[in-house]
């Protein structure tokens, strides 16, 4: 089956942001993050997410980051900017800090904690739409923000012109059907659920085990688009392991994306902020072998 067009690429990795030893934002080690994604296998990347850390760090920092990420990807693909917060004003801020600094696009996930119903919800999309030109990319993750997009915002919300896509992390592929009736392109935010996001009509993915494997990915995804589902789910059962290590265990996300980019080369340390902590000895090695496990090491 051919799939829907992807306006950003079909396979995106939202990255780890690197930290230097005093904590301090590793915009070198930052940058060679972004270019190995993009010299392997990635169309582009999500910066300042969840897996950026981005509770974690300033204004400031975002946008040196998405200057240091763009320098670094060159015309090679898209960046796309996190600025999803609890708090409109901030995400605002983010939102225009980003378009001054060269983003993309921007990723803008449902308010969390506070938990503002329906018309909450949407007023703060909305507000954050109309004060930059970039487009918006929703991020509907309700495992960690408490509750995912109702659909009466996502169909108020399409008549945005900016808001055209969606990264869908809630564990149910089936609702990319009515996403995509309503005008949306989704992208999968759950490696593990890559195919069952495909058949459904999704258009890609913004993956985080794509960090070590996004080459692998994008050959699911072109084997797919080709109509090769037997060599697609092939290469995809194979990444299984992968996706359980850096997925599947407690502490996971940023802390299993560096500690997979160290044992790949890409930095040479580990550093994450609190309340995170770098992923112990134990830890690393069953990571190792899981990725030596899907050949990615």
């Amino acid at each position: 089956m051919t799939l829907p067009p992807a306006p950003y690429g079909r396979v995106l990795t939202a990255m780890a942001t690197a930290f230097a030893g005093d904590g301090s934002v590793d915009l070198a080690g930052t940058a060679a993050i972004a270019d190995h994604l993009l010299t392997h296998g990635n169309d582009g990347v999500v910066v300042s997410g969840t897996t950026g850390e981005s509770p974690t760090t300033t204004v400031a920092e975002d946008g040196d980051i998405v200057r240091a990420v763009k320098d670094a990807v060159g015309g090679r693909g898209a960046v796309i900017a996190g600025v999803g917060t609890n708090s409109t004003a901030h995400s605002v801020e983010l939102a225009l800090g980003a378009e001054k600094a060269g983003a993309d696009a921007v990723l803008l996930v449902t308010p969390y904690y506070n938990k503002p119903g329906p018309a909450g919800i949407l007023h703060h999309f909305t507000e954050v739409a109309r004060a930059t030109d970039l487009p918006v990319m929703l991020y509907d993750v309700p495992g960690r923000t408490g509750q995912a997009i109702p659909m009466s915002v996502y169909e108020q919300a399409i008549g945005l012109d900016s808001v055209t896509t969606v990264k869908h992390a809630t564990g149910d592929p089936t609702r990319v059907i009515a996403l995509r009736e309503l005008g949306y392109e989704v992208y999968c935010g759950d490696d593990a659920l890559l195919l069952g996001y495909l058949v459904h009509g999704a258009c890609g993915i913004v993956s985080v085990a794509g960090h070590a494997a996004g080459e692998q990915l994008s050959e699911v995804v072109r084997l797919f688009d080709a109509g090769d589902t037997a060599g697609a789910l092939a290469t995809f059962t194979r990444l299984v392991p992968a996706f359980e290590a850096v997925m599947g265990v407690p502490n996971y996300g940023a802390t299993t994306a560096k500690a997979a980019l160290e044992l790949l080369g890409v930095l040479d340390n580990r550093n994450v902020r609190g309340p995170l902590v770098p992923l112990d000895d134990d830890e690393v090695a069953a990571l190792r072998a899981a990725l030596e496990g899907a050949s990615l090491l």
